[in-house]
Order: C-alpha cells, then sequence, then structure tokens
C-alpha cells in the first residue's frame, strides 16, 4: 500500500508563491503517475496537475497553466507543486494522489493523501 502525506500548505497573501510536497512510502511508488487535486468548500473535487512516473509528461488544468509546476523527485520518493501568482480562487484543500495511468480524471486514482489546507488571501 501507497502512503501520502502533503506538506507546505498554508496562509498566502495574493500574487505570492507557494511550494507544496507530496512525501509518498510505501512499495512501487516510483511506477505510479501522481497527481494533484483540490477540493474549495461546497464544490467538487477538481483535477490540478498530474505528472507521469517518468516525469516525461506533465498535464494541469486550464485554470492553473503557466502558474502551477508539478515535478518529482523519484530518489526522494516526493511529489511537489510549485504554485506561483496565486489568486484567492486557488483557496482549497489540495490533495495528492496516485494511478496505475497518466490521466486527469479522478476516478482513475487509487490511493490519496490526507490534503493540506492552501489559504490565499485577497
Amino acid at each position: 500500500q501507497v502512503q501520502l502525506v502533503e506538506s507546505g500548505g498554508g496562509l498566502v497573501q495574493a500574487g505570492g508563491p507557494l511550494r507544496l510536497s507530496c512525501a509518498a512510502s510505501g512499495r512501487t511508488t516510483r511506477n505510479y503517475n501522481m497527481g494533484w487535486f483540490r477540493q474549495a468548500p461546497g464544490k467538487e473535487r477538481e483535477f490540478v496537475a498530474a505528472i507521469a512516473w517518468t516525469a516525461s509528461s506533465t498535464t494541469y488544468a486550464d485554470s492553473v497553466k503557466e502558474r502551477f509546476t508539478i515535478s518529482r523527485d523519484n530518489a526522494k520518493n516526493t511529489l511537489y507543486l510549485q504554485m506561483n501568482s496565486l489568486k484567492p480562487e486557488d483557496t482549497a484543500v489540495y490533495y495528492c494522489a496516485t494511478s496505475w495511468s497518466f490521466t486527469t480524471t479522478m476516478r482513475a486514482y487509487d490511493y490519496w493523501g490526507q490534503g493540506t489546507q492552501v489559504t490565499v488571501s485577497s
């Protein structure tokens, strides 16, 4: 089983940067594609970004493209989300997750972290 622990969330002013980390542990973690999702109060969980297990492919939601960067360090079993030019609408709980396929579809992700809160003030 894969365990995921997010960190790096907090309160940040609009326009500022923040980097989230997701530490993975467990067998075969290097073979997992990984993604970030977020959920704001009263809204459905939505896709943010995904990265292939080889890190050769990435994809982003249109709302975060050019502002967020997903990356991974397989040697450290860690996933990252660098968020720049943050907006109040980015406020949400951010989750990392793993999948056997490179996809934006939430149903395809099997293991999930507990989430980390990101709050962007106006």
